[in-house]
């Protein structure tokens, strides 16, 4: 924004200090006239005789050394405010510097105010803070756009080479050709959905209405359990009545993804999943509980990140895109929620979400 020229903040201080020291000293003088006034009146009534006017000596005499007074004060008040102006402002002066840092895009500078708490050490603080997540978060995007590209080209390049194969070698199986297509054409499409579902999401463009996050959890289990029987899981699904405001779209979406990482990220045989709601004082959780592979709390931390899978799935037809728990994650924090993995002592995972409950209506 273009701004019209105007006085520093070290200028306005500088004169803000010297007026009040100035004013402050015409009040004293002030005080000090009167009282030498007075003390020359009552001495002259006193003698009985008026020599002289009281007034005019006064003016004579006490005026010289008033108007010195005040020009030593005028002078030192703006060479001292602008001493200490300087001095009170010399930290905002190194915030703004590293805005402007900022602001040419480099996230990675910290300004790391030295000196005891104050307002601008707090400011500091914020700005710093504020710059990390910064930081963090382009990162984050960075990686999610390389990501997504590779993803996306992966699916493209087959295409094209299934059908340079096509071209090139017309007694080739037709049919297979196109299967495969169709195959690789899916996947694309799932990917695109997916991502279009991150975006919904994490710009929070939704209706909320009251949904009970545990019939959207037995809706999930249900729809899922025909894969859950493929593949030889067994689901376990109990819990309260636990209502949240959302959209039910989302919250069906963040439910089905749970239900179904716990599912192909399972053992070979004989796998189980629980699935459990829950309500708390103000808060509502659905946690999702798998067995499976021995996990490392260091890959449990990465898997909310966009394309990222943790052991290889056991049940390879099952593939997914690598954003179910990233959209889980985005979901949550849309809703205003916590998500939570822990990886289990026998192998396999923990996902529990805790949302805010919504507000029964006062009787």
């Amino acid at each position: 924004m273009d701004r019209a020229p105007g006085m520093s903040a070290r200028l306005k201080l500088t004169l803000s200090y010297a007026g009040f020291l100035m004013l402050a000293g015409v009040l004293l003088l002030a005080a000090v006239g009167v009282f030498l006034l007075r003390q020359g009146w009552l001495q002259t009534n006193e003698a009985g005789a008026w020599k002289s006017n009281p007034v005019i000596d006064f003016v004579r005499g006490f005026a010289p050394t008033a108007a010195a007074v005040m020009v030593f004060l005028l002078v030192f008040g703006l060479l001292g405010g602008w001493v200490l102006s300087g001095r009170m402002l010399a930290p905002l002066a190194r915030i703004t510097s590293a805005t402007r840092t900022a602001a040419k895009g480099s996230l990675s500078h910290r300004i790391r105010m030295p000196g005891r708490q104050d307002e601008f050490r707090e400011l500091a603080d914020a700005f710093d803070a504020m710059l990390a997540r910064l930081e963090e978060h382009v990162a984050a995007q960075r990686r999610f756009a390389a990501n997504a590209s590779h993803e996306l080209r992966t699916p493209l390049a087959i295409s094209k080479s299934l059908v340079e194969v096509a071209r090139s070698d017309p007694s080739h199986d037709t049919g297979e050709v196109l299967d495969r297509l169709e195959v690789v054409n899916a996947r694309a499409i799932d990917l695109t959905e997916a991502l279009l579902l991150l975006s919904r999401a994490d710009q929070r463009s939704f209706t909320r209405e009251q949904v009970d996050l545990s019939l959207m959890a037995e809706e999930a289990t249900e729809t899922l359990l025909p894969l859950a029987e493929k593949n030889g899981v067994t689901i376990e699904t109990r819990g309260d009545i636990t209502p949240v405001s959302g959209s039910p779209a989302l919250l069906l979406q963040l439910t089905t993804n749970l239900v179904h990482n716990a599912i192909v990220h399972n053992l070979s045989a004989q796998g189980r999943v629980w699935v459990t709601t829950s309500a708390h004082r103000g808060t509502v959780r659905l946690t999702v509980e798998n067995t499976g592979e021995m996990l490392t709390p260091h890959l449990v931390s990465t898997l909310t990140e966009p394309f990222q899978r943790g052991v290889e799935r056991i049940h390879a037809d099952q593939a997914g895109v690598g954003l179910g728990l990233a959209i889980v994650a985005t979901i949550t924090r849309a809703h205003d929620g916590a998500l939570t993995l822990t990886p289990r002592d026998t192998g396999g995972l923990r996902i529990t979400v805790e949302l805010p409950a919504h507000p029964s209506p006062r009787s």
